[in-house]
């Protein structure tokens, strides 16, 4: 078994494969993951034909792991199927709403989560794919996806083919606040970044795209403001043709 901390994102893959046996266990044993109501307002969709694949490869910026990996997840907030077990009991669903839509996204992340866990348990390797809310309709093509469905999480699943560094992390009085949320002087900044800031391959990242501070990097080139604006109105155009807001 895999311990948390040595956790890795795994790009890629060997030839062997993923049993829908093994599979199925996982995506049943992840269903025991906390759920709003005990309602499951998720879906997940297997994706194992190439041609499939390489037909959602462009909604996520046509990454390697998405079709060389042998399964691919893609892991939906889903308030479809409870809506249509409502109408089939004689009752009325108010479900068509952004609190649904942020109801339905907690549960499908929780679920992603518990079934990452389990696949580390198992030693299978996985990529969580955060392009998934980047270009949803895209996906929502390719996969069929009926109103009141909506992807937000993607993982790529096989065995691992590699066994990649450890990325790092900030220290844990970075992100715990007790009792009430301190804001940060310029002084904890210093001491929580100080090492990510330090470590030769973020130098490296901030010299060959020729910038100032590694926090240039983020903003300048990688989430730039433009970016996240145009995506953002992506995202709500979408909520809207799934019927999430009006």
């Amino acid at each position: 078994m895999k311990n948390l901390l040595n956790r890795r994102s795994i790009r890629k893959y060997s030839n062997r494969e993923v049993s829908d046996e093994l599979l199925n266990r996982l995506l049943t044993e992840a269903a025991r993951t906390q759920t709003m109501g005990n309602l499951q307002l998720y879906s997940v969709v297997i994706t194992r034909d190439a041609n499939k694949k390489q037909q959602l490869a462009p909604a996520h910026f046509n990454q390697p792991m998405v079709t060389e990996a042998p399964v691919v997840l893609t892991i939906c907030a889903d308030f479809h199927r409870t809506v249509r077990w409502c109408e089939e009991r004689n009752a009325q669903p108010g479900y068509d709403n952004l609190l649904s839509y942020q109801n339905a996204a907690t549960d499908a992340l929780l679920y992603t989560q518990t079934l990452c866990n389990l696949m580390d348990e198992e030693e299978l390797g996985y990529c969580f794919l955060g392009t998934t809310v980047y270009q949803p309709q895209a996906i929502i093509d390719t996969l069929q996806l009926p109103q009141l469905v909506m992807p937000v999480a993607t993982l790529t699943v096989g065995w691992p083919a590699e066994e990649p560094p450890l990325s790092d992390r900030l220290p844990l009085e970075s992100f715990v606040h007790s009792e009430t949320y301190k804001d940060y002087t310029p002084q904890d900044i210093d001491n929580y970044y100080n090492n990510k800031e330090q470590l030769p391959e973020n130098q490296e990242f901030v010299r060959i795209n020729q910038k100032e501070t590694l926090a240039q990097v983020f903003t300048d080139i990688r989430y730039t403001k433009k970016d996240n604006e145009a995506m953002s109105e992506g995202l709500l155009q979408t909520l809207r043709r799934q019927g999430f807001i009006r």
